[in-house]
């Protein structure tokens, strides 16, 4: 069974998640610029994770007040291991004013070298290279209530759980593939597209036509 702890505005002072920490955030909608950042979840890849709940202000929280989680975001000897970072960095930069690197996305990863399917969703990459299954029926649930669920808690953490070993696979697959070299460039280039996408150049994207 997983250890899932709750912290209420911030991190603890002195956790140490190691140099590849997981990542994933639960927000009120998918759209970075309107909707709001409720919780960060953690992971150092041991079966256990932190989830930091932010709380605005106005509903007797600290909002971006979480000085020890934004440090690790912020730490570049800390390396931040995502699933869609794209969007997470997006949400974190808007909500808590930290721009999050370095940075590794397992979904670019396998669409960089999962090229023989279609299906890059977390849940997909849990089955096809963790032997996991998970379930995604929290994910649309209130993220932004005051009192988190049990069912919601579970769900959270399961996206950062199992990323170190899905991350280790694709790694694997990157180098067999000659690919680790393109994923590295766009993982550095995620913090800058992030900024990009809150400045409203997400659809149509700069590079478009």
């Amino acid at each position: 069974m997983s250890n899932i702890q709750l912290h209420k505005h911030d991190l603890p002072a002195g956790l140490s998640l190691g140099p590849v920490v997981a990542v994933d955030t639960e927000t009120m909608g998918l759209d970075p610029r309107r909707d709001r950042l409720c919780l960060v979840q953690l992971s150092s890849g041991d079966g256990s994770a932190h989830l930091v709940q932010i709380i605005p202000e106005r509903l007797g929280g600290q909002g971006a007040n979480c000085p020890n989680l934004k440090a690790l975001l912020a730490d570049p000897a800390v390396t931040k291991l995502f699933h869609f970072a794209r969007f997470d960095i997006a949400a974190m930069l808007n909500g808590l004013g930290v721009l999050t690197a370095p940075v590794i996305c397992t979904k670019i990863a396998s669409k960089l070298v999962r090229t023989y399917t279609d299906r890059h969703g977390l849940k997909d990459l849990c089955r096809d290279l963790a032997g996991v299954e998970i379930s995604k029926q929290q994910q649309t649930s209130d993220w932004g209530a005051l009192e988190l669920t049990p069912e919601q808690l579970t769900y959270a953490a399961s996206d950062v759980l199992y990323l170190h070993k899905i991350w280790s696979r694709l790694e694997a697959l990157l180098l067999r593939e000659g690919r680790m070299d393109i994923a590295q460039a766009a993982y550095a280039f995620l913090p800058t597209l992030a900024k990009l996408d809150l400045l409203g150049y997400a659809d149509p994207d700069l590079f478009h036509h």
